[in-house]
């Protein structure tokens, strides 16, 4: 009897040690996207799948809030999901979207969703014209990202005639309308409705059916980290363009006017967080090689001034340069419309800052370094004898020996000093010279 008592408790430790196991297993690690996606955005998802997967969550839920964002950040993001280990379920929440990018990213979910009431599409490519308005990229960006979208929707078995009308013809589809075109899976009013609707599933993940147990799943949110904030920062070409521009005039006014080190290390610093920033997106090299002219023109228009001519050049080059620097097409177009602004606010900046800023300090570096008898010159003085060809006059207290430039001049006069020679000061007398 006792044995039997012994082994029925065995089995219920047993049998609750694997419940046990089972629950805190039972894990949705949600990964928060909002805002422009970025270097930083890519390494916040990558990370936390990664880190979803050693906490052994069942799921990874990826809730989509951006207007669009970098290419090789969506690239990377969708990589980081088709080699995800665990499903990864997309979503849009409730008063979000996703556009351009962020449909890309939508689609690649093994499983998609969206809240009522929220939008996806409008993806085709932009690029900024040389006034820096948002227009359609060229045939050949177009047709390639058509192609991309195509790919993911072909490897989750969605329509690839709709995929391929979000990229060709900007379409846009509400929740409703994705679910009746096949390009989501469901609708879902909250997470945990989302985590109840899609229980039990099945889905390819990695080549294998997975089964999605999610009804009663803990869910766990990720708070993205202070590297990832930094690097989503330092990847938005608005920011990196402010400090190459800060960077470059840091280090130019800290060499026009040495002695502090605190402008060279300032414009040290932002330049090489600039550098870093440049490596996140896809630069046309051209618009650098314009931005550094501009920089040349106005540094030769403060050491020969040309009124203005070189500093128009400049400004051309610097604006032309700016619209140019970032070849992102899934940039929302209203970032292009706020860097717009930025752009020529930094020139106008800039031309105050060569000019006012530069400008001054190279006129004063250009003066010739003065004495103190050559203060002298331009001085008004008080005779203090008679002087016909040579006596005395008396300036700052001082008695010093004076010479009559034209005709004498008497004692008790105000005169004027001309020129200085060794210990002997040229004297005028100032009412002959107001004759």
């Amino acid at each position: 009897m006792k044995i039997w008592t012994l082994s029925i408790i065995l089995m219920l430790l047993l049998t609750s040690g694997i419940g046990g196991a089972r629950s805190s297993e039972n894990i949705v690690y949600v990964i928060e996207i909002e805002g422009m996606i970025t270097a930083g955005t890519a390494l916040h998802v990558e990370n936390g799948i990664e880190d979803a997967v050693d906490m052994g969550a069942s799921a990874v839920l990826l809730q989509i809030d951006t207007p669009g964002g970098l290419v090789g950040a969506t690239i990377d993001i969708i990589k980081a999901i088709d080699n995800s280990p665990i499903p990864v379920i997309t979503y849009i929440p409730r008063g979000g979207i996703a556009a351009s990018a962020g449909t890309y990213i939508l689609l690649a979910g093994h499983v998609a969703a969206m809240s009522p009431g929220t939008t996806t599409g409008a993806s085709m490519p932009v690029m900024a014209d040389p006034a820096g308005a948002p227009g359609p990229a060229d045939n050949k960006t177009i047709s390639y990202m058509a192609g991309f979208m195509r790919g993911i929707a072909e490897r989750r078995e969605r329509p690839v005639d709709v995929a391929e009308r979000f990229v060709t013809e900007n379409l846009v589809l509400t929740a409703s309308e994705a679910l009746e075109a096949d390009v989501i899976d469901v609708i879902a009013d909250d997470v945990r409705g989302l985590l109840e609707k899609v229980d039990g599933m099945t889905t390819m993940v990695m080549g294998a059916e997975t089964h999605l147990q999610t009804a009663d799943a803990e869910i766990y949110v990720r708070e993205e980290k202070i590297r990832d904030q930094i690097i989503d920062i330092l990847s938005n070409p608005q920011v990196v363009f402010i400090l190459l521009l800060v960077g470059i005039y840091g280090i130019i006014f800290g060499f026009s006017s040495p002695g502090t080190y605190v402008p060279e290390v300032i414009g040290a610093i932002c330049l090489i967080l600039a550098l870093y920033g440049l490596g996140t997106f896809d630069v046309n090299m051209f618009g650098i090689i314009l931005i550094i002219a501009a920089v040349i023109l106005f540094i030769a228009e403060v050491l020969t001034p040309t009124h203005g001519i070189l500093t128009v050049g400049g400004v051309v080059c610097l604006i032309l340069g700016a619209f140019m620097l970032p070849q992102e097409p899934l940039l929302a177009e209203e970032w292009f419309r706020t860097f717009q602004l930025i752009v020529l606010g930094m020139a106008g900046t800039s031309v105050a800052f060569f000019i006012f800023g530069v400008g001054a300090v190279m006129k004063t570096r250009r003066k010739k370094p003065t004495t103190g008898i050559d203060e002298l010159i331009e001085k008004t003085a008080r005779a203090e004898t008679d002087i016909d060809k040579e006596g005395k006059v008396k300036v700052r207290g001082e008695i010093w020996n004076a010479r009559a430039e034209n005709g004498a001049i008497k004692q008790g006069e105000t005169v004027k000093i001309i020129r200085v020679e060794g210990l002997t000061l040229f004297v005028r007398k100032i009412n002959k010279e107001r004759e």
